[in-house]
């Protein structure tokens, strides 16, 4: 047993930190010791540094890394988990009496139940640089502990990376204590493929990528010695590379990897080896006998549709802090080597984004309800939850009956939390147990607790069988998580019968879980309408493809797609949909325009999808009118009746607005149609028909304030009287207001009116006798003295009944015509 890791050298200035502050930042890089040596230390275990005994609790974002640091910690002393060091994780529990490795989700359960941390003396909360939620939050309630309950419970933030500043001043500026990494150098190899591949894309990643990835490992065999860590996004990658390297040993490592796996990734192999592995093994776990990491350069990340109410994992380029920290695992014993399957050209992020941004706040937004913080504004976050997400997490919750329609968590969300699944899912067993028993609910709703096995189907309801067939290591473990449920809800009162495992089954725990995606078969074989509004489809080989309703379980997102993807579901039938989905079942009045008319019904919906409609005889005149506003914008103005006196109203207006601007109203067609509810007089009006029976003069006049109205003959009159007494009507048309007159009317006119107060002069049309333009002005004073003659010569030899005198400055004006001759 060796004691002597880097970290050993920093044990005497941490234990001064705490013993001073009660708070450390521990800056430790992977394999310096700090998930192992460190907690021995302060539970005084070290054989040669013996100290008083203390309780630690060392929290780890992954069950894997919970359990391989607990064994880690054990086999340093010569023990078996469970005597002086223990674990506990969901549904497994052998605790130690001093040292004690929790996942931080069980932290945050014990937290709830037991803020004081009873029989606890420290806590050291580990890998915070991954920025895991539930590690965010555990940090956080622990500093509202220490503030006010435990002043003496001592905190350690401990970090494989170097920014350390930030977790300083969240801890009130706690000492840093670093660790140097005892790193041998690490070779960089830079290894693209040879021909471009397809950007990952979703959950989908090119196979001939993963066919270079597994090229590249056998390349580092040939090229190096020791064993081989690759890195890869998800476990399904982690097949199809493992399936290309026949006559190797792999170790598969991630989260649902058996756990004799687990065990034999920890020791050194008796012969050389692969290790295929997700960023598991980045920071949280050190494998021995490794001189070569190959990496493909991708990461998951979570990804939250919260209008959809969709969630899924997403394929990404990993950032730089990641590929740094798989490259040291090459130099942890030796020197090493590192080959990246990627140019030296193609950019990375600083850093993996907190998920926080990125996930669904559900979970977290029913901690902080039972905190006492619904609003989370007290927390001591590095970054805090945003703003759209929160709210979208909130609603949720108060959907699901766990807050009341403040936030504040009521005792059924307690109930929930104490569950230790997504609040969702706890909802479907605790409201599921009622309706179709406590293990049938139980078995489902573990069965969407965990990754499904590679493989399985879209139908659940099959998956379902199969896991209870059992044979396997996911069989295994499903059945332990199924008990610790049914466990967990027996006090709940639910029915223990025993159910065979079928489609209403399934559905209805199914639909409890996610009723926003039950979801109705479109017609015409075009996929599936789930009840948030967005569609479903499904590949045409699917069983469940023709099913009338589905309960949608798992789905995706593809970027761009106006559709989700479907992954897991199970038929149901539309009794069961209206029951699980009861929140979001509504009748309501609809009058609406549709295909060119108003369309009157009583509407009985489920969330997005119609199940029935009847005609409405007698809607709300209100609704009615805006329906028709609504077709009218719709379709365009055309829907009116334009008379002349209309169109002449609307020019008269354009022109006032034009000449003077406000408080004149503007009266294109797009301010008319905004406007609409304010000038359209719709009294009785129900049909597409009665919109051409409007006023719509007088409706163009309520458009004018009460000081424009008043003044709208004096700036724009629809008439002008001439000299003869005839009262004309001026064309507002053009760009200027135009009066059109015969010429021996105006006989003896000097100055034509200026309209718009002055600013804008009446243009005249001088007409022949036959109406014909003979001339255009706007000073007929002018055009008297100079213009009149040329036309009088034109015109007076093919009208000669029309006077033509000499001097029409001074002439009578007049309609009649010469006496014959």
């Amino acid at each position: 047993m060796t004691f002597d890791l880097p970290v050993r050298h920093a044990l005497p200035e941490l234990h001064a930190a705490l013993e001073n502050a009660g708070v450390a930042v521990l800056a430790a890089p992977t394999g310096t010791g700090k998930t192992t040596l460190v907690p021995l230390a302060l539970a005084g275990l070290l054989p040669d540094r013996p100290g008083p005994p203390r309780r630690v609790l060392v929290a780890e974002p992954r069950r894997l890394a919970t359990r391989a640091a607990a064994r880690r910690m054990a086999w340093l002393l010569g023990e078996q988990p469970g005597d002086r060091v223990g674990f506990t994780v969901r549904g497994e529990h052998r605790p130690g009496r001093l040292v004690n490795v929790v996942t931080t989700g069980v932290l945050l359960q014990r937290l709830q139940y037991d803020p004081e941390l009873a029989g606890v003396d420290a806590v050291l909360l580990d890998e915070c640089h991954e920025r895991h939620l539930d590690a965010d939050t555990a940090l956080a309630f622990l500093l509202d502990v220490r503030a006010a309950l435990r002043p003496d419970l001592r905190l350690v933030a401990a970090s494989a990376t170097a920014d350390t500043e930030a977790w300083a001043g969240l801890l009130g500026g706690a000492p840093v204590v670093r660790t140097e990494a005892a790193l041998h150098p690490v070779e960089l190899v830079w290894a693209p493929p040879p021909r471009p591949v397809r950007p990952a894309y979703g959950m989908l990643v090119d196979p001939a990528l993963l066919d270079h990835v597994a090229a590249t490992v056998r390349r580092a065999l040939d090229e190096r010695t020791g064993d081989v860590l690759c890195f890869l996004p998800g476990v399904g990658e982690i097949g199809r590379v493992a399936g290309a390297l026949s006559g190797i040993e792999v170790l598969q490592v991630h989260g649902q990897a058996p756990a004799a796996v687990q065990e034999a990734v920890l020791r050194p192999g008796s012969a050389r080896r692969v290790v295929l592995a997700t960023s598991v093994a980045e920071s949280s776990l050190t494998v021995p006998g490794v001189r070569v990491v190959v990496d493909s350069g991708l990461a998951r990340e979570p990804r939250t549709d919260h209008a959809r109410g969709l969630s899924a994992l997403t394929t990404v380029r990993v950032s730089r802090a990641g590929a740094d920290q798989r490259a040291g695992r090459a130099g942890r014993e030796a020197p090493g080597a590192v080959y990246r399957c990627w140019t030296a050209s193609e950019p990375l992020q600083d850093r993996p984004r907190p998920e926080i941004e990125l996930a669904d706040l559900t979970g977290f937004a029913l901690q902080a309800a039972c905190w006492g913080d619904p609003s989370a504004t007290g927390l001591a976050l590095l970054d805090p939850p945003p703003a759209a997400a929160l709210q979208a997490a909130r609603e949720t919750l108060r959907a699901i009956g766990a807050v009341d329609a403040e936030g504040r968590v009521v005792e059924r969300g307690r109930r929930m939390a104490r569950i230790g699944v997504h609040p969702r899912l706890a909802r479907a067993l605790v409201d599921g147990a009622e309706q179709v028993g406590v293990r049938a609910a139980a078995e489902v709703v573990a069965m969407l607790s965990e990754p499904l096995p590679r493989g399985a189907g879209d139908d659940l309801t099959e998956v379902w069988r199969t896991l209870r067939r059992g044979g396997d290591g996911a069989a295994a473990r499903w059945k332990q998580e199924a008990r610790r449920l049914e466990s967990a809800v027996r006090d709940l009162g639910g029915r223990s019968s025993e159910r065979a495992a079928a489609d209403d089954v399934a559905g209805a725990v199914v639909a409890l879980a996610f009723p926003e995606r039950v979801a109705r078969a479109r017609p015409g074989g075009a996929g599936h309408l789930m009840v948030s509004g967005t569609g479903a489809e499904l590949p045409a080989s699917s069983a469940l493809a023709k099913a009338p309703w589905l309960a949608i379980a798992i789905a995706d997102r593809p970027t761009g797609s106006p559709s989700a993807r479907v992954r897991q579901a199970v038929v149901l039938d539309e009794g069961i949909a209206r029951l699980a989905a009861a929140s979001l079942l509504t009748t309501d009045d609809e009058v609406a325009w549709r295909a060119g008319d108003v369309v009157a019904r009583r509407v009985e919906r489920l969330g997005a999808i119609e199940l029935s409609a009847v005609p409405l005889r007698h809607p709300e005149p209100d609704l009615v009118r805006a329906a028709l506003i609504a077709g009218l914008r719709a379709e365009g103005l055309a829907l009116l009746t334009w008379t002349q006196e209309a169109i002449a109203m609307r020019e008269r207006l354009a022109f006032c607005h034009r000449a003077l601007g406000d408080p004149w109203p503007a009266i294109d067609d797009e301010t008319l149609l905004d406007r609409a509810a304010e000038w359209l007089d719709l009294p009785g009006a129900r049909r597409r028909r009665d919109l051409e029976r409007c006023d719509v003069v007088a409706g163009l006049r309520r458009l004018l304030p009460w000081q424009c109205a008043a003044r709208l003959e004096e700036v724009a009159p629809e008439r002008i009287t001439v000299p003869t007494g005839s009262r004309l009507r001026v064309d507002y048309s053009g760009d200027q207001p135009v009066l059109a007159a015969k010429l021996q009317e105006l006989f003896g006119w000097q100055t034509a009116p200026v309209l718009a107060e002055g600013r804008v002069p009446l243009v005249i049309h001088l007409l022949s006798p036959a109406g014909r333009p003979a001339a255009v002005t706007a000073d007929l004073a002018s055009f008297w003295r100079s213009g009149y003659r040329a036309v009088r010569a034109d015109l007076r030899g093919r009208y000669p009944r029309h006077p033509w005198p000499e001097d029409p400055a001074t002439a009578t004006p007049t309609r009649r015509l010469n006496p014959r001759k």
